[in-house]
């Protein structure tokens, strides 16, 4: 078998979806799995119509228009998602009545976006010659946690989604499953973060032991850099699991960060394919990667960081100093990114501002507290990295003559990337004086 997900630009429309038609029928020899996100667009409007209805203002027009153009494009029939648009008003009153958007109701709300598109997808394919039929993910048997927002799936739940895939899906028929949802063994949904079907798609994979993971999407595989600020970015052949793992995590526009983690348990290899040029090889990503002795793969960034400093002269000669710093952020649940520390001082990167300054009044018993905001994490990645001299000196030339100041510097002995802090505003200054430094010189 084979796990085949598309992303919301792909089920985009009713053109997109007859794209998505026709690379299925090309690989239904391989007994293919879809697995899809919501139409593009679809899920920020739900997310949107929810904070309006939180201010009182319940209003599903915008989701429902949108979804309509979907339907009456792909030949539906005009009723047959009435049910989820009744449900998704009732939803938006509920919320303006108790004028309360929480964790929980975000997510049975933004879920709507998959459940309707992959009823539409099926239905498109039947009529077209493709028996097809959409599912639920959490109805075969994917049950999640209660961390709304970032649920993950609770022990064991791959056999009994073997079990309910193997029982439930008719022979002969490609099932179109639900990416980015999932439900708790209370029946509340969830959802496993934004870009989350990535993540799904590979967690079905390994679950019913597949071949292969395709991943669909709008460009030709892993590229070197964000092809929306490079335009010559060029596409990767090849990728070990730890090259696209950084890549994920550090801001990679292509893959969720934690699609690969049951890709590596279950060493199945996942392919970033484009779907508007289905012919382009795109990028294969497994255990070993590529043979070739290329010092960097690609480049990748995260802004909207904050940076928080502890200074104090107690740190010097005291031996366990960090641990209490580190005890403090663990405890105020601030996801660390990047550690740089110096005798008297330690700085920490972070995304959420809000669990920084919470942790601010306990941080201060042990120092002078600052926070920066509006900060970019670099990171150039590749497995040779930390072998190839004169890499640091060429990346930290080519920022110094974009006139891009480095505030923080990371790169563990064993680690196959070279991090560092930049402001926000230098992105643009900073990656292409990057790019051309390493990949076009």
């Amino acid at each position: 078998m084979l796990v085949m997900k598309f992303g919301g630009s792909s089920v985009a429309d009713g053109k997109q979806i007859e794209k998505v038609l026709e690379i299925v029928k090309g690989r239904l020899a391989r007994k293919p799995v879809v697995v899809s996100s919501a139409h593009k667009g679809i899920t920020n409007a739900l997310i949107a119509a929810g904070k309006e209805a939180a201010k009182g203002k319940p209003d599903a027009s915008a989701v429902i228009n949108r979804q309509r153009e979907v339907l009456l494009q792909c030949g539906c029939k005009d009723y047959m998602l009435n049910a989820f648009f009744r449900e998704i008003e009732d939803l938006l009153r509920g919320i303006a009545l108790v004028r309360e958007y929480s964790p929980r109701s975000n997510d049975y709300l933004s879920g709507f976006g998959e459940r309707m598109s992959c009823r539409v997808i099926a239905d498109f394919f039947t009529r077209n010659g493709v028996r097809a039929e959409a599912f639920d993910i959490f109805d075969l048997g994917f049950i999640t946690d209660d961390k709304f927002g970032q649920a993950r799936p609770v022990k064991g739940w791959e056999a009994n989604f073997k079990a309910e895939f193997e029982k439930r899906v008719p022979k002969n028929t490609v099932p179109v499953i639900t990416g980015f949802i999932g439900k708790t063994p209370a029946g509340e949904i969830t959802t496993v973060g934004r870009n989350g079907s990535d993540f799904t798609a590979t967690l079905v994979a390994s679950a019913i032991d597949t071949e292969e993971c395709e991943i669909w999407t709008d460009t030709d595989g892993v590229m070197t850099a964000d092809p929306s600020v490079i335009p010559q970015a060029k596409s990767i052949p090849f990728m070990s699991f730890a090259e696209a793992s950084e890549l994920a995590y550090y801001g990679g526009r292509v893959l969720h960060p934690s699609t690969l983690l049951p890709a590596i348990t279950h060493n199945i290899p996942v392919r970033v394919l484009n779907t508007n040029r289905p012919d382009h090889p795109g990028t294969v990503i497994t255990g070993q990667g590529s043979d070739d002795e290329r010092p960097v793969t690609s480049i990748a960034y995260k802004e909207g960081q904050s940076v928080i400093t502890i200074e104090s002269e107690r740190m010097l000669g005291q031996p366990g100093f960090l641990a209490k710093v580190f005890d403090v952020v663990g405890r105020h649940g601030v996801d660390i990114d990047m550690v740089t520390t110096s005798e008297i001082s330690v700085s920490m990167t972070c995304a959420e501002i809000a669990t920084l300054n919470a942790a601010v009044k306990d941080l201060e018993q042990y120092g002078r507290v600052t926070i920066t905001t509006d900060r970019t994490i670099v990171c150039v990645v590749g497995k040779n990295v930390k072998f190839q001299r004169g890499i640091a000196a060429k990346v930290f030339a080519s920022l110094r003559d974009a006139d891009v100041n480095v505030e923080m510097i990371s790169q563990g002995a064993n680690k196959i990337n070279l991090s560092f802090l930049i402001a926000d505003d230098d992105i643009k200054k900073a990656i292409p004086a990057l790019h051309k430094a390493l990949f076009e010189t």
